[in-house]
């Protein structure tokens, strides 16, 4: 994939995920804004890009107000000139059960994932609809956020929320050339070493260099840079017919989630009285419940 001459703005890219997209586009030929809160990382990610002869520069602040939005967007055109693609990947976690999380412990992701995709969006869609050249929103969501998970109310809802901006969007900047699409990624990160299934696995690939047992990257568990090259794709005019669309990858794996859907339906003639609902739920619509959580991979029977 050839992303010469292209710009693009990839937000908390000073680690783990953000990171490996902001090296990936730079490696395909893309100029980067590299946002982060933290600005050793930020400088050190944008040095070692420029290293390998690519251009990046730093934006240390924390996404979720428009003025920091309208920054990167700008801090793009003054450095390079146009602005081509937005890459929201930034994110905090604050996780808790419902009965113990708090209202700060709420809004402080909500802030960053969910208002942070959002003025960032917004502050690209209009800069590209002013080039008039289209562009390249990929808003970065999670398996979470379309199945739910344990302990994260605040953040699958704001994964999911994700998901269906990117919906709406993508009708809305269609005119415009502007794709919008939803990255929905799972990789070996800082995060996922937190989960005590996958924390043993990654410090063994870590301590012996052996990559990931083939059973859990054909279950969809890999590495930061496996995730990074559906970010060129998408970045790319390759993918200028691809749209509205929620797209799973990690380590084998690449997948499109489904857009929900009515899947059993049952009519009473007059509406629905509660008896009669309790009465036929169990050999109608509800015969087959869906599933709530987030699988973990199964290892193979030894």
């Amino acid at each position: 994939m050839d992303l010469s001459g292209k710009v693009a703005v990839v937000t908390g890219a000073g680690r783990g995920l953000g990171r490996a997209y902001a090296e990936a586009l730079t490696a395909a030929g893309a100029a980067v804004v590299v946002n982060d809160v933290d600005a050793e990382s930020a400088e050190r990610v944008v040095g070692g890009i420029a290293q390998r002869g690519g251009r990046a520069v730093a934006v240390v602040a924390p996404v979720g107000s428009g003025e920091v939005a309208q920054r990167l967007v700008d801090t793009a055109v003054k450095e390079f000139g146009r602005l081509d693609a937005m890459v929201t990947n930034a994110g905090i976690l604050r996780d808790r059960v419902l009965w113990k999380m708090s209202d700060e412990d709420f809004d402080a992701v909500i802030e960053v994932h969910l208002r942070g995709t959002f003025t960032c969006a917004r502050a690209a869609a209009v800069r590209m609809r002013e080039q008039g050249t289209g562009g390249r929103l990929i808003l970065i969501s999670s398996p979470a956020g379309q199945r739910g998970n344990f302990g994260q109310t605040n953040y699958a809802a704001a994964k999911a929320g994700v998901v269906a901006m990117a919906r709406t969007w993508s009708m809305e900047l269609a005119k415009a050339g502007i794709t919008v699409n939803a990255v929905v990624p799972v990789a070996a990160t800082e995060m996922t070493r937190t989960i005590p299934f996958f924390a043993p696995i990654i410090e063994e690939s870590e301590r012996t260099g052996r990559p990931f047992p083939e059973w859990l990257r054909a279950d969809g568990m890999g590495t930061v840079e496996d995730v990074a090259q559906l970010i060129v794709f998408l970045a790319s005019d390759a993918s200028a017919d691809v749209t509205g669309q929620a797209i799973g990858i990690g380590g084998d794996k690449l997948a499109l989630w489904a857009h929900p859907a009515e899947k059993a339906v049952a009519y009473a003639d007059g509406g629905w009285k509660a008896d009669a609902i309790a009465e036929s739920w169990g050999m109608g619509v509800g015969a087959e419940p869906e599933t709530v959580g987030v699988p973990a991979p199964k290892r193979p029977e030894s």
